[in-house]
């Protein structure tokens, strides 16, 4: 049977914002723990992830407050807001997935010479030097550099960045199914009557 009537469209919209509370809270709760222990030093990554998650939160806060009040306005600007979030993150998903390894050797390159707290991170935690090539005149905080017989980074960021781009594209593309599958539950519950409201009120 089909999940048609009222109260079953509010209920599965509320759960679904439900779902996307909690995502925004881990999703802020990973960034908060990576800070605390040391495993992530850059602030433009910390901040980038705990503003998507703030971002997300409000969305699920305005898609709940909307689908339990049946409020008409909220539920338009959600419905609006996740169809271009949608947008956003399907084009991201697929291109993550459509990348071959030769662009992700130039993203990986670009990003590497962009942020050089991620650098240090990245030099401490897979114990190499360099990207490209070691250069034992250039600082470098992995432990391998006092020995000055470190490998450069690139191989070894390469050798998962392919699995970690397939993990981030088919994440993003199951949640852009959500987000699309959230704009058509709003969209007919918005214009279904409150069966528990008057009768002769406009909706």
């Amino acid at each position: 049977m089909v999940c048609g009537g009222f109260a079953c469209s509010k209920n599965c919209l509320c759960a679904l914002n439900l779902l996307y509370t909690l995502v925004s809270l881990l999703l802020i709760g990973i960034a908060a723990w990576g800070i605390g222990f040391g495993l992530i030093s850059s602030f433009r990554v910390v901040g980038v992830a705990i503003a998507v998650g703030i971002f997300l939160f409000f969305i699920a806060l305005v898609g709940l407050i909307g689908a339990v009040k049946h409020h008409q306005v909220l539920l338009f600007f959600y419905m609006i807001i996740l169809l271009l979030v949608f947008i956003v993150q399907f084009s991201v998903s697929c291109a993550c997935l459509a990348l071959n390894k030769e662009q992700q050797s130039q993203l990986l390159e670009v990003g590497w010479n962009n942020t050089k707290s991620a650098r240090t991170d990245l030099e401490r935690n897979l114990n190499c030097c360099g990207f490209r090539f070691f250069d034992p005149n250039e600082t470098c905080s992995s432990d391998c550099f006092r020995s000055h017989q470190c490998q450069p980074c690139a191989p070894i960021i390469e050798e998962y960045s392919g699995m970690v781009l397939r993990f981030v594209g088919g994440i993003g593309l199951f949640f852009s199914f959500t987000e699309i599958l959230g704009v058509w539950l709003t969209y007919r519950y918005r214009n279904q009557k409150d069966p528990r409201a008057n009768p002769s009120a406009f909706l």
